[in-house]
C-alpha cells in the first residue's frame, strides 16, 4: 500500500495508527480461532463454553460502540482512541497469564469495551484528516489492514498456537498495541475545537447498553443459560423503550430521525449487518473443521484459511478506490452476492471434501467481502455530515460487531443443540459436520436477504 501520496506528517501518523489497529482487533480474533480446541482442551470446557472468548468480547464491543462514539464526538475522538488501544494492550498482556477459562473471558470481555472505543473512533479521525476526494482510497487501506489482521491471524496465530502455545498469540497482540499506542500519543493530531458544548444523552447510553447485553446475551446463551431466558425480553423492553426516547430527545446518541429520513444510509447499514452477520463464523467453523475432522494441525489450518482474508487484503484497496468513481451501492451488492454463493457452497461440507474446493470457495469469499466491505463503508460515510462522522462510524461498528455476535450467538446455540457439553476434542465428525450444515444453511439465508436489501438503494 502506498501511502506516500501527497499526505503530509499528521496525515501519515493518522493512517498508520487506524491501519495497526484495524490490524490488531481483528488479527486478535483470527488468531485465538485457531486456539479454539487447545484452549478448550487445557481448561477442560464445553464446545459451547469456549466459544464465550469470542462472543464475550464482541458482546461488550456491540454493546459500548455508539455510546463512545456520542461521548467522542462532544469530547475528544483522540483520547477516546488513545484511551481504548491502552485497555486493549493491558487486557492482552493480563490474558497471557489467565489460570481460569472465567478469568480468560472476563479479560476478553473487558477487552472488548476497549475495542468499542477504538471502533468508534478510528473511521471517524481517518476521514476527519482527508479530503473528500481521498476518503475512498484511506478506506480501502483501513479495510485492507483489517483482512491483512484476518489473513495473518490464521497463520501466525497457528504458529504461535502451535510452537509456543495460545498464550503468545495474547503476548504478540500486547507488544504491537504498546507500539501504536505510543505513536498515537506523540503523533496524532488534536480535535477541532467544539464549535458548542452538546449535552450527552445518559439515559439513551443506559437504554442502549442494556438493550445490546440483554438481547445479545439472550440469544447467545437462550438455550443453556435460565438468565438469558429472563434477559432477551427484557432486552427487549429496552429496545422499545430505546426507540422512544431516542426521538423525543434534542441530543440522542442515535440520530433514529436519519434512518428514517434517509433510506440508502438505512439499507447499507442493515446490509452491512447481515454481511457480518452470515460470514464472521466462516474462518471459526472451518478452523474447526480442519483441524477437528480433517485432522490438520492449527499451523496448517492456519495455511488454509489464509486464501479468504490474503485476497481481501489485495483487493480491498481496489475496490476503495473503485467506490469513488463507481456507484458504491452496486459494489457492495455484488459482493454481498458472491458471499451468498460461497456460505451455500459450505452447507454442503463433508469428510470427503477436496482441499482445493474449500480453498477455492473462500478465495471467492475474499472477493466478494472485498467488495462488500470498503464501498459499503464509503456509503454509509457519504450519508452523513461531518459533524456526526463519530456515530456514524460507531453505528457502522455496532452493525459489524452485533454482527459478528449475532453470527457467534447462532453458532452457539446451534452447537448447544447438537453437541450440549460434549468438547470438541471428543466430538464425532458426523455431528460437528451436521453442526456446521445448518450454521452455513441459515447463514445462506441471511446473506441473501441481505443481498436484496442492498440491491434496494440508490
Amino acid at each position: 500500500m502506498n501511502m506516500n501520496i501527497n499526505y503530509d506528517k499528521k496525515q501519515r501518523a493518522t493512517l498508520i495508527v487506524v491501519i495497526v489497529t484495524a490490524f490488531i482487533t481483528t488479527f486478535t480474533g483470527s488468531a485465538l480461532n485457531l486456539s479454539v480446541p487447545a484452549i478448550g482442551e487445557e481448561f477442560k470446557v464445553s464446545a459451547s463454553l469456549v466459544g464465550w472468548i469470542v462472543t464475550a468480547y464482541m458482546l461488550a464491543s456491540a454493546a459500548f460502540s455508539v455510546p463512545f462514539g456520542r461521548i467522542a464526538d462532544i469530547t475528544s475522538r483522540k483520547k477516546i482512541l488513545i484511551t481504548g488501544i491502552f485497555i486493549f494492550a493491558v487486557c492482552s498482556l493480563a490474558s497471557t497469564f489467565a489460570w481460569d477459562m472465567k478469568i480468560i473471558l472476563a479479560f476478553r470481555a473487558v477487552q472488548g469495551f476497549g475495542a468499542a472505543m477504538i471502533f468508534s473512533t478510528n473511521i471517524a479521525v481517518l476521514i476527519s484528516a482527508f479530503p473528500g476526494e481521498d476518503r475512498g482510497r484511506v478506506l480501502g487501506y483501513s479495510t485492507a489492514s483489517t483482512y491483512i489482521g484476518l489473513s495473518a491471524g490464521p497463520v501466525i496465530g497457528g504458529l504461535c498456537n502451535h510452537y509456543f502455545g495460545w498464550r503468545s498469540i495474547f503476548l504478540l497482540t500486547f507488544a504491537v498495541s504498546a507500539v501504536v499506542f505510543l505513536i498515537a500519543v506523540k503523533s496524532l493530531p488534536k480535535d477541532e475545537k467544539k464549535s458548542e458544548k452538546v449535552d450527552n444523552d445518559f439515559l439513551g447510553n443506559i437504554l442502549y447498553i442494556g438493550m445490546i447485553v440483554c438481547v445479545l446475551y439472550g440469544l447467545s446463551a437462550f438455550s443453556t443459560n435460565l438468565l438469558a431466558k429472563v434477559l432477551l425480553p427484557i432486552g427487549l423492553l429496552c429496545t422499545a423503550w430505546f426507540g422512544k426516547h431516542e426521538l423525543k430527545t434534542k441530543n440522542p446518541i442515535v440520530e433514529l430521525r436519519l434512518f428514517a429520513n434517509n433510506l440508502s444510509y438505512t439499507f447499507s447499514n442493515i446490509a452491512a449487518l447481515l454481511n457480518y452477520g452470515a460470514t464472521f463464523a466462516i474462518s471459526y467453523l472451518l478452523s474447526i473443521y480442519l483441524q477437528v475432522v480433517m485432522g490438520f494441525n492449527s499451523q496448517t489450518a492456519g495455511i488454509i484459511l489464509v486464501a479468504q482474508p490474503v485476497v481481501m487484503a489485495l483487493l480491498s484497496p481496489y475496490a476503495g478506490k473503485l467506490s469513488d468513481r463507481i456507484s458504491p451501492f452496486k459494489l457492495a451488492s455484488m459482493g454481498m452476492g458472491l458471499c451468498a454463493v460461497c456460505l451455500l457452497f459450505f452447507s454442503f461440507l463433508s469428510e470427503k471434501f477436496p482441499l482445493w474446493s474449500i480453498i477455492a470457495a473462500l478465495i471467492i469469499a475474499g472477493v466478494g467481502f472485498a467488495f462488500f466491505s470498503s464501498p459499503n463503508t464509503n456509503a454509509v460515510m457519504s450519508c452523513v455530515e461531518k459533524t456526526d462522522y463519530g456515530v456514524a462510524s460507531s453505528v457502522l461498528a455496532t452493525m459489524r460487531t452485533i454482527g459478528h455476535t449475532s453470527s457467534m450467538a447462532i453458532v452457539t446455540v446451534i452447537v448447544g443443540l447438537y453437541m450440549g457439553d460434549t468438547a470438541l476434542s471428543e466430538a464425532e465428525p458426523q455431528i460437528l459436520i451436521k453442526t456446521m450444515h445448518t450454521a452455513f444453511f441459515i447463514f445462506t439465508g441471511i446473506c441473501v436477504v441481505g443481498t436484496i436489501i442492498s440491491l434496494k438503494r440508490k
